[in-house]
């Protein structure tokens, strides 16, 4: 008899998407909508650092341009850094949805096999097993999901996020060259041309627009999934998730 092997259903389904866009718009609302009129706290920032410091102002002494001067780069420097924290804070709501996308997927996984297969040791390396390792066991399943249009964002957040934590490193040079858009529009520009040699970890950076693009293929992403996956559709199992069950077959009860 056929067996179903994974199954999503549809409530759940439902609530996975529900709750990701809870999450999307409240971290708009709350988070990033502080930021979206900098350009006038800065002018703020500059005016307030003309009246904090006007008192000193001595006209035997000083010149009014050199005041006005330092009032301004006061409010380009108060705008940089709002920008800059704009970003973080972006990234860090990027950060955030994609890990729980990834807990989400990986739980479900787990909780599925655990009908069928008893044992730790596949439990254990689902948690364990990387992204390319995940959607290899999807597509043994029979859902080649790299094949979905929501794959490629998918891959390119799962290297931002990672660039975003640590910094320099493979998911940098991964990111460098496969999503350049994924950098500072001046460095990713400038690369082909100048070279590499002066772009890193810093040069990061992710439009709300990206964001945005990056939720849709979440979102897509739980869309797609096959509601029953039956053992008569799984073509090939990955090695590392068939030796996790020998190991689980193996354990002594």
């Amino acid at each position: 008899m056929t067996t179903v092997l994974f199954q999503m259903w549809r409530p759940f389904r439902e609530s996975l998407v529900v709750a990701h866009r809870f999450y999307i718009e409240q971290a708009e609302r709350r988070l990033l909508s502080q930021f979206e009129d900098i350009e006038s706290e800065a002018d703020r920032a500059s005016e307030e650092w003309l009246e904090k410091n006007g008192r000193l102002f001595d006209p035997e002494r000083h010149d009014p341009a050199d005041f006005y001067e330092a009032a301004y780069d006061a409010g380009i420097e108060f705008y940089q850094l709002l920008d800059e924290m704009r970003d973080q804070t972006r990234l860090s709501v990027v950060a955030g949805m994609f890990h729980q996308w990834d807990k989400q997927l990986r739980d479900w996984l787990v909780r599925e096999t655990l009908n069928w297969h008893k044992g730790q040791s596949v439990c254990a390396a689902i948690w364990k097993a990387n992204f390319d390792n995940i959607f290899d066991l999807l597509s043994g399943l029979g859902w080649n999901a790299r094949a979905e249009d929501f794959f490629t964002k998918l891959d390119a957040c799962r290297l931002v996020v990672n660039v975003y934590k640590h910094g320099d490193g493979p998911s940098f040079a991964d990111l460098l060259a496969r999503y350049p858009e994924y950098l500072d529009r001046s460095v990713s520009k400038m690369a082909p041309r100048f070279g590499t040699e002066y772009v890193d970890h810093s040069h990061l950076r992710v439009s709300s627009q990206q964001s945005r693009e990056f939720s849709e293929a979440i979102v897509a992403f739980w869309r797609s999934v096959p509601e029953n996956v039956l053992d008569s559709e799984v073509s090939e199992i990955p090695d590392w998730f068939e030796k996790a069950m020998i190991r689980d077959r193996d354990t002594p009860k």
